[in-house]
């Protein structure tokens, strides 16, 4: 099929099976880096856009402005320069760099905030955001509070159900504004009603009520001293897990180095607790993953041995568990 533009490339991601268990369960990826911009944020950026549209509130040429740690900037500029609009991006020092290039290589504008060196600035950014929307008259995508970045993701769940049906017996994913883990399971919770869901944030995030503090992942989680976004489904989690740096990130590397597979840092946290949940999991349960971001952003930092000595991140002991629960397993493409 010959496509017209490159949102029509958004959507149809593969869904790889990583590894059986003893007892006839099965872990599955959806691999959503297989979007344009390599993250499944251009789906819900795309959806913000259409309903602005729709709506009036986004004027042919207007300008758009977004608080972005990187991944919904990309999928914003990229359809900004499709569509013929500015785009704004505000964004802090916690953000890849990679994907700051990226954005402006799509035409975006970067206004920064916080310190140099520093981390997130979360509220800084929606301040800064807010007052370029006002000045300026600006459409602020607000994804955090955004209705349509959750509706972005009823395409995946019908992907998945294409494949699956209605055996999926627990969705695992990365809680930052919420959009994809509580969009997805909405729309699978109307037919798996039996579906567990299971929501990961990194250690230092609040949104499931744990203690703030700094941490290093990028594009998930809320620093304490931010506003939890209206767009997290509480009633649509069944379970909130917590997961380090270290183990999110040696995850990620882990899967490089023995399954060619590339995935983010935060992608790596959910197939982390993934793992773990599969070896409690009932016998014959489907348990699937939502990697919603490749590798290829983080060659400077998860895969830097030197960036993650720096920050005391490797961890000998991940690497263990993760040899123990896969280290048995053939390659994927000679499983069953």
């Amino acid at each position: 099929m010959i496509k017209t533009c490159l949102s029509e490339l958004i959507g149809d991601t593969p869904l790889l099976k990583l590894c059986d268990t003893e007892n006839g369960s099965c872990v599955l990826l959806k691999l959503e880096q297989f979007n344009p911009t390599g993250t499944a944020k251009i789906r819900m950026a795309r959806q913000m856009l259409d309903e602005a549209q729709a709506s009036g509130q986004l004027k042919p040429g207007g300008r758009i402005v977004e608080s972005t740690s990187g991944n919904t900037g990309l999928g914003l500029a990229l359809l900004a320069a499709e569509r013929g609009y500015r785009f704004t991006a505000v964004v802090d020092e916690h953000a890849s760099p990679d994907k700051l290039r990226a954005m402006q290589a799509f035409g975006a504008q970067l206004v920064r905030v916080g310190d140099p060196g520093g981390g997130l600035s979360t509220a800084d950014r929606d301040a800064t955001a807010e007052r370029i929307a006002n000045e300026q008259g600006a459409y602020w995508t607000r994804q955090h509070h955004n209705p349509a970045n959750a509706n972005g993701y009823t395409q995946l769940a019908a992907e998945l159900r294409a494949v699956l049906g209605d055996e999926i017996h627990y969705l695992v994913g990365a809680v930052g504004t919420g959009g994809s883990l509580c969009g997805t399971a909405r729309a699978l919770k109307r037919h798996a009603h039996g579906l567990q869901v299971i929501g990961v944030e990194p250690c230092g995030s609040v949104i499931f009520g744990g203690p703030g503090a700094p941490y290093h992942q990028s594009g998930t989680g809320t620093p304490q001293g931010a506003e939890i976004g209206a767009v997290v489904d509480y009633e649509l989690i069944d379970k909130g897990l917590t997961v380090s740096d270290a183990q999110a990130f040696e995850t990620a590397r882990y899967l490089a180095r023995h399954y060619g597979l590339l995935l983010g840092g935060s992608a790596g946290g959910v197939v982390y607790q993934a793992l773990r949940e599969a070896r409690h999991a009932p016998a014959h349960s489907v348990i699937v993953a939502l990697v919603c971001d490749g590798g290829e952003k983080y060659l400077d930092t998860v895969f830097n041995d030197q960036w993650m000595a720096d920050r005391q991140l490797l961890a000998p002991r991940v690497h263990r568990e993760l040899q123990q629960w896969l280290g048995a397993l053939p390659p994927l493409k000679q499983q069953a």
